[in-house]
């Protein structure tokens, strides 16, 4: 284990993709670590969130030794994985034009699963993680010696002493708001529509389903083998209040156009407003920021677990070379790397979203933006038979 005369090398403020990732990659090197997470273990292996990782995510997951936290979870990039509805007709999936050289597929594996696999794999291997650290806050990020603090679970403060700060804890975190004024710059992209995002204790068969029709996009993805989330767009101005139950399921049947095959007990409701938001630059000091504290991407692309693996990547890499060739040029360029990754993914994000949503419901952005959607859509699709007219 490299040692530095610290408590650890790297401080991780939070334990959810990022942090954990980053935790395994930098133990499998040797390189000593400390993760702290505010919940409980039973809480962030029970929390639902997204379900998919790029092929470039579990890609650097095995590059890393880490394969089996996704093992029995590839999909391919088959229509069957994700049948796309249009109007209640199904549509394929535009296939070829694939140039991984490895052949890596991408992933369904819920939030909850993956963090449980990456739990269990870094201490499994001896890694130091802190469940229930509460009241953390980042100190002397600006020095050699930058300092992190919380109270444990017995209510004791606690100081870590480090080299670097990795702030992984989400968007709502502490580590960004630790960066002084002025010194962040925020840029968002607002769509002008929701999500009411629905959880149910129903399994998702297939794995995922969209579906683009007048009356707005809609979707069910899997969470796990007995639940899934439905997505249905709505104006930013409905409440949870104006969709009970009954109408939810109607609603999912209208827009894939077909009755749903299994129905059951909805859990939670909430109306999610779809954005994106990129922080810059995405280190002050010595914190780095990874995952959702340093960007929120569109869930249409189903990027923000795969985003977070790459911040993980890229700041592990640097922190080994800077161990093992005392060279910080890959630390001073990580906010440059990552940002220029992030925003190719937003860029694709934002074209994904307007195609799947102006093509639906024309009230948002009204008949034109609807045709050109239509238009952009039909690109990533496999033509109609001659005889057919598209939707």
């Amino acid at each position: 284990m490299t040692t530095t005369g610290k408590d650890t090398t790297v401080a991780i403020v939070g334990g959810g993709i990022a942090g954990l990732a980053l935790g395994n990659f930098l133990l499998g090197k040797g390189i000593g670590c400390v993760v702290l997470e505010k919940h409980s273990r039973e809480y962030v292996e029970q929390r639902q969130r997204a379900g998919a990782l790029d092929a470039g995510g579990v890609r650097r997951l095995r590059e890393w030794g880490l394969a089996e936290v996704v093992e029995g979870h590839s999909h391919g990039d088959s229509d069957a994985a994700m049948p796309l509805l249009i109007e209640g007709e199904k549509r394929q999936w535009r296939t070829g034009g694939d140039d991984d050289p490895d052949d890596v597929d991408g992933a369904y594996c819920p939030q909850q699963i993956l963090v449980r696999n990456l739990i269990k794999v870094f201490l499994r291997d001896g890694g130091d993680l802190r469940f229930g650290a509460e009241d953390v806050s980042l100190h002397d990020l600006s020095t050699e010696n930058p300092l992190v603090r919380y109270r444990d679970t017995a209510g004791s403060t606690k100081t870590v002493s480090c080299d670097f700060v990795a702030g992984s804890d989400g968007f709502h975190g502490v580590s960004r708001t630790a960066v002084p004024a002025g010194v962040l710059t925020s840029a968002t992209h607002e769509f002008g529509y929701a999500w009411l995002t629905v959880m149910t204790d129903v399994p998702a068969d297939p794995l995922a389903v969209l579906a683009v029709h007048s009356r707005g996009f809609a979707a069910q993805i899997t969470r796990g083998p007995n639940a899934s989330r439905l997505y249905l767009q709505c104006p930013l101005t409905d409440t949870v209040g104006q969709w009970p139950d009954d109408r939810v399921w109607s609603e999912l049947e209208a827009r894939f156009g077909s009755p749903v095959p299994q129905k059951g007990p909805i859990t939670s409701k909430q109306v999610v407003p779809l954005r994106g938001v990129t922080f810059s630059p995405m280190s002050h000091g010595r914190l780095y920021l990874l995952g959702d504290a340093a960007h929120l991407i569109s869930p249409v692309s189903a990027q923000g677990m795969s985003l977070a693996l790459h911040d993980a990547d890229v700041f592990a890499r640097a922190v080994v070379h800077q161990i093992s060739e005392l060279d910080s040029s890959l630390l001073d360029s990580y906010s440059e790397t990552c940002l220029d990754h992030t925003w190719q993914q937003q860029a694709s994000a934002v074209w994904m979203t307007e195609a799947m949503h102006d093509a639906g419901d024309p009230s948002y952005e009204g008949e034109f933006r609807r045709q050109i959607a239509r238009k952009n859509l039909e690109t990533m699709l496999e033509p109609l038979p001659a005889n057919r007219p598209s939707a």
